[in-house]
């Protein structure tokens, strides 16, 4: 292979190769894929099910050995910062509305603490729950300024914290979140990039191709799931996210990512450059691929589904010529103590 390729770390969200979703289940299944970092979000260490936000420091303490056991790392928190309500307003929805004071100084604050418990130094949110049917650009200096001041906790506590594009927030595309970007202007503030939050939203494939070059300068990282259109499909300003299930591995769906990556692909070592002097050790590509189902808070695609996935990026990035590493035999020597 051409040493001159660049590189990207691999990573996924390991709830989503789980059937259960205990930690035993999620490290073993990544690391007999060959990954060595993962993306911690829902997870099972005895006590039951519990998001990442919830987590106790005895579960902590519980997940890092294991995470030695089975050479892992976490690449970042995936915490569901940002997904509440802007305003105290019924909007038929279930999504929950915190005061945003007492939101930045227990959620946010919490979400620090524990990137530092996980030696990570990334934070994956959200850009908030605007009122459902209304347009976000109206939502865009309160979010903006919420915003802000989340990047501004983070950065005080050496963390980057990463905008997700997703459906029905106020950065539902691209193009919103570059606005929020370039008003927020923070350097710990940066963009996440995922075609299929934005084709479930009715985008094109070429209509996402779009969104992600308005993102591509102040993106962090990329997610990676794919989705197949429905024919006629037309733009949506609210998703049924619970509905969604046409979800496929990045080589078989319309979000274009060979393109994406064949353009991304020239961005990389600047962003390594950046990410690095942030204390990141690269620029990481994380699954989520949903392929069994996913709804607003995660999603499933079991062990099988997952390496499904995982084999159909590695397609993409070979066919691109972006590197990246999987644990080979001098690895698994490596930590045995050869």
């Amino acid at each position: 292979m051409n040493h001159e390729q660049p590189t990207v770390i691999l990573s996924g969200f390991a709830d989503e190769a789980a059937p259960h979703k205990t930690a035993v289940e999620q490290f073993a299944a990544l690391a007999a894929l060959g990954l060595q970092y993962y993306t911690v979000r829902f997870i099972d260490v005895g006590s039951g099910v519990k998001n990442v936000m919830e987590l106790t420091k005895t579960e902590i303490t519980k997940i890092r050995h294991l995470e030695d056991e089975f050479g892992l790392n976490v690449s970042s928190l995936g915490s569901p910062i940002g997904k509440v309500k802007l305003v105290d307003e019924e909007d038929g929805t279930t999504n929950r509305f915190v005061p945003f004071k007492k939101y930045l100084e227990q959620d946010v604050k919490k979400a620090c603490e524990l990137a530092h418990a996980f030696e990570t130094k990334l934070i994956r949110g959200f850009s908030f729950y605007p009122p459902a049917g209304s347009e976000p650009r109206e939502y865009l200096a309160q979010a903006t300024e919420q915003i802000g001041q989340i990047a501004e906790m983070c950065h005080r506590s050496d963390l980057t914290f990463g905008l997700e594009v997703e459906a029905n927030l106020v950065g539902r595309n691209g193009q919103l979140l570059a606005e929020i970007q370039r008003r927020v202007n923070h350097p710990a503030l940066v963009l996440v990039f995922d075609a299929a939050n934005l084709l479930t939203q009715g985008f094109s494939s070429h209509d996402v191709f779009l969104q992600y070059q308005a993102m591509k300068p102040s993106l962090g990282w990329l997610h990676v799931k794919d989705y197949l259109q429905q024919p006629g499909g037309v733009r949506k300003n609210h998703v049924d996210e619970g509905a969604l299930s046409d979800f496929v591995p990045a080589d078989q769906g319309d979000g274009g990512y060979v393109n994406i990556f064949r353009d991304f692909r020239a961005s990389i070592p600047a962003l390594e450059k950046t990410l690095t002097r942030r204390g990141i050790p690269g620029v990481f590509v994380d699954l989520e691929p949903h392929l069994k189902g996913g709804g607003q808070f995660g999603g499933y695609s079991g062990p099988d589904g997952f390496g499904v996935a995982l084999r159909g990026l590695c397609r993409v990035l070979d066919f691109v010529g972006i590197r990246y590493h999987l644990r080979d035999f001098e690895d698994v020597r490596a930590a045995r103590g050869f």
